[in-house]
């Protein structure tokens, strides 16, 4: 091999592979010298140096001019070859993942080749990626050579191999399908400032402007909502709010919980919770279909949110007091100060700062520890009151399926006082986790 045979592979290589033609100059380098070794041995003392312009190839042996060509030619060809070939893939995956590193937490479109247990193949042109099943969306199924976008969200090296994961279902998918959608989004006039999903159903979108002369939700709709539709379709069919945010959390906390009309958002600093009060004609649209509606705004907002209607909070400021009051080392003082601050069950309670439970009553730590230690004592109890209710229920189910018939309910010990106030208070949280009532109004279009 010439020197113009070299630097005609090397810029080949180059080119095609997109690797640096320094990488591979030094792959050939480096291959020589382990086929010299091979026939001098380990401990000999081999370099080669080849000239990066002219292609000229100066090697040596323990001080000794070598001749490179003996070294291919004689000494060890084969060696040569393979280690070439190992530092070109290695190169060209290390150059790989550079590309694709770079680009993490970006949109980014493949074609469809196949599904792999689960997993499905999408071919991004240099390399294949996998978008596993944990990272589809809910009931979306995908087609040879269908073209699909998701977002890369892991690049590592497999061996020689790049292993390339994509998403589906991050919030942040939707973020950039916004950006790519909608123009201001991308030239910033219009921001992203929080975002909750879950994929394949529904999810909530708080946008700004920071032009008063543009709408951000108008803008993010789009003309008879042509905007948003294709992202709607880019996500098959997942439903997107577009709210509008607010620094005001109060504000914030009303946007986010439309079709529903909300009369009072109660702010609980000290707990991170907002009691939402609604009308009972609005209860189950604000929670939505299994409480999907304030588990979305919950996360949204930063506040674990509890619907409630004027009745239901009244009803249990008065249990909570009445039960706080039954503890030994809680006056009355105290446990409307507990109230306030939207402490209203033995549940809250359990869970309290110490620092803050001193402060609020002027106590000193054991007996903070005590108050806490009873506190627990009965949340337990109404736990256990409400799992032998569901028991209760479910062998009711059951009875009425075996028989055909309803079945009379089986007679239980009707709870004290204190147990019922034990409970008061724990069954209307709608918190991001809880599951609630099955929506029965309507909901907003997106």
């Amino acid at each position: 091999m010439n020197a113009n045979d070299l630097l005609r592979i090397v810029d080949s290589l180059h080119r095609e592979k997109s690797i640096d033609k320094e990488l591979v100059f030094r792959a050939i380098e480096s291959a020589l010298v382990t086929a010299a070794k091979k026939h001098y041995g380990e401990e000999a003392e081999v370099d080669f140096v080849i000239d990066r312009e002219k292609g000229g190839i100066i090697g040596g042996v323990d001080g000794q001019p070598l001749d490179y060509e003996e070294v291919i030619g004689r000494i060890g060809a084969q060696t040569a070859k393979q280690v070439i070939i190992q530092k070109v893939r290695e190169a060209e995956r290390d150059v790989l993942v550079e590309e694709y590193a770079s680009m993490q937490d970006d949109l980014i479109s493949g074609m469809v080749r196949q599904h792999e247990g689960g997993a499905t193949i999408v071919n991004l042109g240099r390399l294949d990626a996998i978008l596993p099943r944990s990272e589809q969306i809910p009931g979306e199924s995908h087609h040879a050579n269908e073209r699909v976008r998701a977002m890369i969200t892991e690049v590592r090296t497999q061996g020689n191999r790049v292993k390339v994961v994509l998403s589906r279902t991050r919030p942040l998918l939707v973020q950039r399908l916004f950006e790519q959608e909608i123009p201001e989004i991308a030239d910033g006039v219009i921001n992203i400032d929080s975002i909750s999903r879950e994929p394949g159903y529904r999810s909530k979108v708080a946008v700004s402007s920071i032009d008063q002369r543009v709408d951000c939700v108008g803008a993010c709709v789009g003309v008879r909502g042509n905007r948003i539709k294709n992202i709607v379709d880019e996500l098959a069919g997942e439903r997107i709010d577009i709210v509008r945010f607010d620094e005001d959390p109060q504000v914030l906390i009303r946007n986010a919980l439309q079709p529903a009309e909300v009369d009072e958002v109660i702010l609980c600093q000290m707990m991170g919770r907002a009691i939402v009060l609604v009308r009972e004609d609005q209860l189950s649209l604000a929670i939505g279909r299994r409480g999907q509606n304030v588990r979305l705004a919950s996360k949204l907002c930063g506040w674990d949110i509890e619907i409630m209607t004027q009745e239901e909070l009244e009803e249990q400021i008065e249990g909570a007091v009445a039960g706080y009051c039954k503890l030994d080392g809680v006056d009355e003082e105290l446990a409307n100060r507990l109230v306030g601050e939207g402490y209203l069950s033995y549940d809250d309670l359990s869970v309290i700062e110490p620092d803050d439970l001193m402060e609020m009553g002027g106590l000193n730590e054991e007996q903070v520890d005590h108050i806490v230690n009873q506190a627990e004592e009965e949340a337990a109890k109404a736990e256990a009151i409400a799992e032998e209710k569901k028991r209760l229920q479910r062998e009711q189910a059951r009875l009425e399926a075996e028989s055909g018939v309803v079945a009379t309910p089986p007679v239980t010990e009707t709870p004290s006082a204190t147990e019922a106030e034990a409970s008061a208070g724990t069954n209307a949280e709608a918190s991001p986790d809880a599951d609630a009532p099955t929506e029965a109004g309507g909901e907003e279009p997106s």
